[in-house]
């Protein structure tokens, strides 16, 4: 999100109606990335210390970067690379999953539509005319400045989205806001209730499986859980790992979560149609809650409810402050 958040300040005005959409999703991002620069991705950092790639995690981490693109950020494109669903322009979203029990797709596609349908609402209000798009010499400027300064070394690929009509400006503002709210969300906020128990996704493994020609191999099968438990992380890798995931994993008490409207910016616009469709996006994202948690009851679905299988809940829009495994911020702003 940081090169977005730049460029909206550098080149929007705060009085634009495209820098008053995106203001909620940029919120702390910033400095939260600073700070994971100076004590989580740094050298020797608790990354570098406590996960299995040591030194090579960040150069791990731009080798996949090479492959990234921005027009398979959208959740739709991103399910079908990755073979998960095929297009269907009969089903919601335009496309059909493979796997019908598949809780971050499923929810995932309620959380973007409902996005989708007030970022296009909110575009067409204000971009009336064929050109309007195209004649905005502000917008333009950002979108020419996420590509070439944001992405300097990508900024000639052929697949960046064009800047020219209103579906083009909605389907790239979906895509920004879907990263900072619900991807976010989905990725972040189970990291203490999945991995707060270390054997449950241990980060590294000190040891690797014996072999038959192993000299610890007879060791090995007399007393497998002593080898697991012994390739575990350090008490103090441990530690540090769980005591990051608790943080990361925390809702703040002032958290302003998708489809919320704090009170301190209850003036954003004065504008009672942008209002009443600012509603029902907090309306649909209500009904989407309801969904969700009747989808967790369904006996049906394997993946959500069983014995030992919590229930799905990283999608699911509201939150109280704390360790919750659920809710959506507008930002990435731990």
């Amino acid at each position: 999100m940081e090169p977005y958040i730049i460029a909206t300040h550098r080149q929007l005005s705060s009085m634009h109606p495209i820098y008053k959409l995106l203001h909620p999703h940029m919120r702390y991002t910033l400095e939260i990335n600073a700070l994971a620069r100076q004590s989580l991705i740094n050298g020797g950092g608790i990354i570098e210390a406590s996960f299995s790639p040591g030194k090579y995690a960040m150069e791990l981490s731009a080798a996949a970067y090479e492959s990234w693109r921005f027009d398979r950020e959208a959740l739709p494109a991103d399910l079908i690379h990755r073979g998960v669903a095929v297009e269907d322009p009969s089903a919601p979203c335009g496309l059909k999953l493979l796997i019908e029990d598949y809780p971050y797709a499923a929810d995932g596609l309620l959380i973007w539509s409902a996005i989708k349908e007030w970022v296009e609402s909110y575009v067409e209000h204000f971009y009336t005319e064929p050109d309007s798009v195209t004649s905005d010499v502000e917008l333009q400027a950002w979108w020419s400045e996420i590509k070439n300064r944001g992405h300097h070394d990508k900024r000639n690929e052929p697949w960046w989205p064009k800047l020219a009509t209103k579906e083009d400006l909605s389907g790239i503002l979906t895509t920004m806001i879907w990263i900072a709210s619900g991807q976010h969300a989905a990725i972040n906020f189970g990291q203490y209730p999945f991995g707060g128990y270390m054997p449950n996704r241990p980060t590294l493994m000190r040891k690797l499986i014996p072999q038959e020609t192993d000299p610890d191999y007879e060791k090995f099968m007399q007393n497998p859980q002593r080898t697991f438990l012994t390739s575990l992380p350090t008490q103090l890798q441990a530690t540090k790992i769980m005591a990051v995931q608790d943080t990361l994993s925390t809702h703040s008490p002032d958290e302003e979560y998708l489809g919320k409207m704090n009170e301190l910016h209850s003036s954003w616009i004065n504008d009672h149609k942008v209002l009443q469709m600012f509603d029902r996006f907090a309306a649909k994202l209500g009904e989407i809650e309801e969904i969700i948690n009747e989808r967790n009851k369904d006996m049906r679905l394997k993946n959500r409810t069983g014995a030992g299988i919590p229930p799905y809940e990283l999608l699911l829009p509201s939150s109280g402050p704390g360790v919750t495994g659920r809710g959506i911020p507008n930002s990435i702003s731990i």
